[in-house]
C-alpha cells in the first residue's frame, strides 16, 4: 500500500508515520507538510534514510502540487490542520483556509485519481461541551464552540458529502485529547512540563476544572491504522482513552512528578467559549474493529515527562514561540478581543 499522509511532520502525524512504517513492512509513505508553526521536520529525522519514506514540503491548498504528489497512492490519511483553539480565536480565517479549503482540495484530488481510502482525522471538539455526565457518541450532534472546532466540523461534513455524493471511500475519526512525545509545546501537557522544568509559571485557565478524556498518541495511532485497514466507508469512529482528568489534576501530577512547587501555578482568565467537559464513547471502534487503548495514564504521563526531559534539543527551539503565543493569547482574552 502507498499512503499519502498530510501533516505528517506534526505531533500525531509523525507518530503515525513511524508506527505504520514499523507495523507494515510493505507500506510506502509520502508525507506532505507545510512546516508551519506546529510542523517540525526534526520529528521525522530518524526516518530520513528510510527508503519507504518520502517527505514533500508544501501546502494542501495547492491543488496542482497535491494532484501531482497524490497520483499512484492507494490511501490518504489527512492530519493537516490548524489546530490550536487560542490561535483560532485570534485568527479564524487561517483555520477556514487550511481546514476547510485544504480538505476540499484533497477530496477533489482523491476523487479524480481514484484513491481507494480517505481517512479524515477530526476531533471530539466538534461535538461542543458536555455536562457533568454522559459521553459523546458518533451520533451526537455537532455543536462546535470555537472557530477551530467549527472549521473541523465543516471539514467533517465535506468529507461525508464526498462519500454520499461521489461514492468516495471516506472514514472520519474523532479523538479525545492526545498526549505523548513530539507534541508542540503550546498544548497543556508539554507546555506545563517544559515550563515547570524551567521553574516558570504554569498558566491554568479559569478554575482549572475543565475535564478532558486523555488518549496516548500511540494508542490513537494504532486506532487510525486499524481504521485505515478495516474502517467501513462513510462511517465515523470515536477514539478515546477512557481517562477523564481535570486540567487542575493534570497540573498537579506534572508538578509532583518533577518535584516542583504548587506556587508555579498561575490562574489566568478563561478563554471565550472554553468547553467544560469532553468525554468519548469509543465502544463502536472497540466493538467493530477490535481496538482498545493500552496505556495506563499514570504510565503514559510518566513516560511523556521522561521523553521531554531526554529530548530538550527537540523542544527547546520551539518553546520560546509557544510561550510567547500562550502569553499573547492570554493578553488578548484579558483585553476582551
Amino acid at each position: 500500500m502507498k499512503v499519502f499522509v498530510t501533516g505528517g511532520a506534526g505531533f500525531i502525524g509523525s507518530n503515525f508515520v513511524r508506527l505504520l512504517l514499523q507495523a507494515q513492512p510493505n507500506c510506502r509513505i509520502t508525507v506532505l507538510d507545510a512546516l508551519t508553526y506546529a510542523g517540525n521536520l526534526n520529528s521525522l529525522r530518524d526516518l530520513q534514510s528510510q527508503p519507504r519514506f518520502r517527505f514533500e514540503h508544501g501546502d494542501i491548498r495547492d491543488s496542482r502540487l497535491v494532484n501531482s504528489l497524490l497520483a499512484g497512492h492507494d490511501a490518504v490519511v489527512h492530519f493537516a490542520a490548524e489546530s490550536h483553539v487560542d490561535r483560532s480565536i485570534s485568527d479564524p480565517t487561517a483555520f477556514v483556509q487550511t481546514n476547510v479549503e485544504g480538505t476540499v482540495v484533497l477530496l477533489d484530488a482523491a476523487r479524480r485519481l481514484g484513491v481507494s481510502r480517505f481517512v479524515h482525522i477530526s476531533t471530539d471538539e466538534v461535538y461542543g461541551s458536555l455536562g457533568p455526565t454522559g459521553l459523546f457518541s458518533e451520533n451526537s450532534p455537532l455543536a462546535p464552540n470555537s472557530p477551530y472546532a467549527a472549521s473541523k466540523a465543516a471539514s467533517d461534513l465535506l468529507v461525508r458529502s464526498y462519500h454520499e455524493t461521489f461514492g468516495l471511500h471516506t472514514v472520519i475519526t474523532r479523538c479525545s485529547n492526545n498526549y505523548g512525545p513530539y507534541q508542540f509545546p503550546e498544548k497543556l501537557i508539554p507546555l506545563f512540563i517544559t515550563n515547570a522544568m524551567h521553574d516558570e509559571p504554569l498558566p491554568l485557565y479559569g478554575d482549572g476544572l475543565n475535564v478532558r478524556d486523555w488518549l496516548h498518541v500511540e494508542d490513537h495511532c494504532r486506532a487510525i491504522a486499524r481504521v485505515l485497514e478495516a474502517g467501513q466507508a462513510g462511517e465515523v469512529y470515536n477514539i478515546g482513552g477512557h481517562n477523564e482528568q481535570t486540567n487542575q489534576a493534570i497540573t498537579a501530577l506534572i508538578l509532583r512528578a518533577l518535584g516542583k512547587p504548587d506556587s508555579l501555578v498561575r490562574h489566568v482568565q478563561d478563554r471565550p467559549g472554553h468547553d467544560r467537559r469532553y468525554a468519548i464513547d469509543a465502544s463502536k471502534i472497540e466493538r467493530e474493529l477490535g481496538w482498545r487503548p493500552r496505556f495506563d495514564f499514570a504510565q503514559g504521563l510518566a513516560e511523556t515527562i521522561a521523553w521531554y526531559q531526554a529530548n530538550a534539543a527537540w523542544w527547546e527551539p520551539l518553546r520560546a514561540r509557544a510561550v510567547e503565543a500562550q502569553r499573547a493569547a492570554a493578553n488578548r482574552i484579558g483585553a476582551g478581543h
